[in-house]
């Protein structure tokens, strides 16, 4: 798995007047979460992504407080007046961190996929950007009024979607040379008036755009309508005490005299995760895709594991429901850092707290926990697929 190199930005500055209603488009309710919530989550699983900042209207921010809390994101900044300056407000505020890649998505996509990314990414490899589209099947009449005036040939025809990917430095120069031009909205135009390679892979019928109410009653039911198979992962992991070590739980460094034994930080909460999402699956464990033999891993943080799980899981169109973990240890005491492990879980697994159990306990001095020996953890996750 190669080092992350690619930031997301996710416009969600307009103010949805083609939707109507008093609230825009990407803060509206979609089976149970926020558009733009569920917009975002399908970069967080994705091994690639090293960071999401969305692009967000001025006046809007205890919106979007509200429906990305608990996400790892990075702070949002405010858009312009169209979506070609919001973007390029994006681009100019990643200037300092420079990514080789950046995918720009919109906000009312909320159904795209961790395979169309994998898409997209793979096209930058010979191109300067890359539009994800859908081949137009229908016949094409132009009209005039109520009448039909002529037919439109589909031959050469493509329907635009998003993320759109882009080399970073590319996109960004494209971008300052027409700043303020006019009835451009679309960044890979913007990319090729400027000369660049625009490549085009293979969109996805059910990546659709929030436009008008109908489209929020189709994608809920895209979500949530028809039969869904429910697959159950279990994970349990244990760790010998080591005491020149930090330790590691669910992503929390937690004070202690010692750490736990292993090739990576040896979070023994997230190796439990990862292999109980690994087996929903059916994809093996921990040491297969990440083994101690590999010195990549010596050290490394553990949440990279449970993230490539979750590619996993999305690349078959599986959706994690929820999350039950663990903790079986004699010290320290977890009670006192339950929260901030809780809200660690909730970033990298982009769950809310409701849908993440998280208990401990000790083992009543029985065994090689009971002897202080070792710290243990369980995992049990629920994940649903489309039948």
């Amino acid at each position: 798995m190669s080092k992350p190199d690619c930031i997301v930005l996710v416009v969600a500055a307009g103010q949805g007047e083609r939707f109507g209603g008093s609230r825009p488009k990407q803060y509206l309710e979609l089976a149970g979460e926020p558009v733009l919530r569920r917009a975002i989550r399908p970069f967080l699983a994705h091994p690639a992504i090293a960071g999401i900042r969305v692009v967000i209207a001025p006046g809007q921010e205890e919106l979007y407080r509200e429906a990305t809390a608990g996400l790892p994101l990075l702070p949002p900044v405010e858009g312009g007046a169209t979506r070609q300056a919001s973007v390029l407000a994006g681009l100019e505020s990643l200037t300092g961190q420079a990514p080789a890649r950046v995918l720009v998505h919109d906000a009312a996509r909320p159904l795209v996929t961790g395979a169309l990314i994998d898409r997209v990414l793979a096209g930058l490899d010979d191109a300067d950007a890359v539009l994800p589209a859908l081949p137009v099947v229908d016949s094409l009449r132009s009209v005039e009024g109520g009448v039909v005036t002529g037919e439109v040939a589909r031959d050469r025809l493509v329907r635009a979607q998003t993320p759109q990917g882009f080399r970073f430095e590319t996109v960004l120069a494209a971008h300052r040379r027409h700043a303020g031009a006019g009835g451009i909205t679309d960044d890979v135009e913007l990319v090729r008036r400027s000369g660049g390679k625009v490549a085009w892979v293979r969109g996805e019928e059910e990546n659709l755009k929030v436009t008008h109410p109908d489209d929020l009653v189709l994608a809920a039911r895209l979500l949530g309508g028809g039969q869904r198979r429910y697959a159950t992962g279990l994970g349990f992991d244990i760790h010998a005490v080591a005491a020149d070590r930090p330790l590691w739980l669910g992503g929390v460094q937690v004070p202690a005299p010692f750490g736990l034994a292993g090739h990576s930080d040896a979070d023994v909460v997230l190796h439990a995760l990862t292999d109980a999402l690994l087996g929903t699956v059916g994809a093996g464990d921990i040491g297969v895709h990440f083994p101690p033999s590999d010195e990549r891993w010596r050290g490394a943080a553990s949440d990279q594991f449970v993230r490539h799980a979750l590619a996993l899981v999305a690349e078959q169109g599986g959706r994690l429901e929820h999350a039950d973990l663990s903790i079986m240890a004699e010290r320290p005491k977890i009670g006192p850092h339950r929260q901030s492990i809780l809200a660690s879980l909730g970033q990298i697994l982009g769950l809310e707290p409701r849908r993440i159990g998280l208990k401990a306990g000790t083992m009543e001095g029985l065994g090689a926990v009971g002897r202080q020996e070792g710290i243990a953890a369980q995992a049990v996750v629920t994940v649903s697929f489309p039948s």
